[in-house]
């Protein structure tokens, strides 16, 4: 249950700016929205402060059909507006080709799109959920940000994902513990062209894992080829169900594999 009667907004105590101040300064804003952990409190942060927010989320396919409800559902429990921008990144070639700065490509064109949106609804100030623990020379799509002068709060307040995850679940939120979720496309190998059947094979042998219970995980592929990415703890349960995994995933691809470099988040 969602607590905004008790709730308090959150900072880390040496951070010179916090969440009540950012908000306080900017009263009218538009929020990059994506159903994550972080957007989805700092959507929370901005209702409970007072601010006048809408969220943006930006459907592409790129993401599973999974993230926008869960979008919409955060959306509708915090009673928030809501705008559901549709993009086809598949018509861009600087996208599709897949190069090591495709993320910058798409988060410029995704946030030009909510820009757009966002200033025709009259928001002068677009923000997202960049947090302080975002390493900056790992995420190409951040430069994006900066060109577009997109402001981060929770990074500029020191908010980390670990921060982020707790104050989350002191609000009641659904998604504090959810897994990190990155695009798609980072499925596919760099320099490896970027198609829609690509992307639906990865969707869908990603939902069948999720159906039989893993969590936090990556199915990457390489031609035909998926390696599968899971933490420690998931181990003895793929064990468990290797026959299943194999027989199922080969319906999408020619080799299943095991990458044993477990993975964090």
């Amino acid at each position: 249950m969602i607590r905004y009667d008790e709730q308090q907004i959150h900072v880390k105590k040496d951070a010179a700016l916090t969440l009540k101040d950012f908000f306080t300064n900017n009263p009218k804003i538009a929020l990059a929205f994506s159903g994550g952990v972080d957007s989805s409190y700092l959507l929370h942060a901005a209702i409970k402060q007072g601010a006048q927010v809408r969220a943006y989320y930006v459907k592409t396919p790129f993401q599973p059909a999974f993230e926008l409800d869960d979008a919409l559902r955060l959306a509708k429990l915090l009673k928030a507006d809501l705008s559901v921008l549709s993009l086809d990144l598949l018509k861009d070639q600087n996208i599709v080709t897949n190069s090591n700065d495709r993320c910058y490509y798409c988060k410029h064109k995704m946030f030009t799109a909510i820009l757009q949106a966002a200033e025709a609804d009259g928001f002068p100030l677009t923000i997202d959920g960049t947090n302080a623990s975002d390493d900056e020379a790992d995420r190409p799509g951040m430069r994006a940000l900066k060109e577009l002068s997109i402001r981060s709060p929770l990074r500029e307040c020191g908010l980390s994902k670990a921060d982020v995850r707790r104050f989350s679940k002191e609000a009641g939120l659904f998604t504090w513990n959810k897994p990190a979720y990155a695009c798609l496309a980072t499925r596919i190998c760099t320099g490896e062209e970027i198609t829609s059947e690509k992307l639906l094979k990865t969707e869908t042998a990603e939902d069948f894992l999720f159906s039989i219970g893993f969590s936090d995980f990556r199915l990457r592929q390489s031609g035909n080829s998926a390696k599968l990415q899971i933490t420690e703890e998931q181990f003895p349960m793929l064990l468990e169900r290797r026959s299943k995994i194999v027989t199922e995933l080969k319906k999408y691809f020619s080799e299943v594999s095991l990458d044993l470099e477990v993975r964090h988040e």
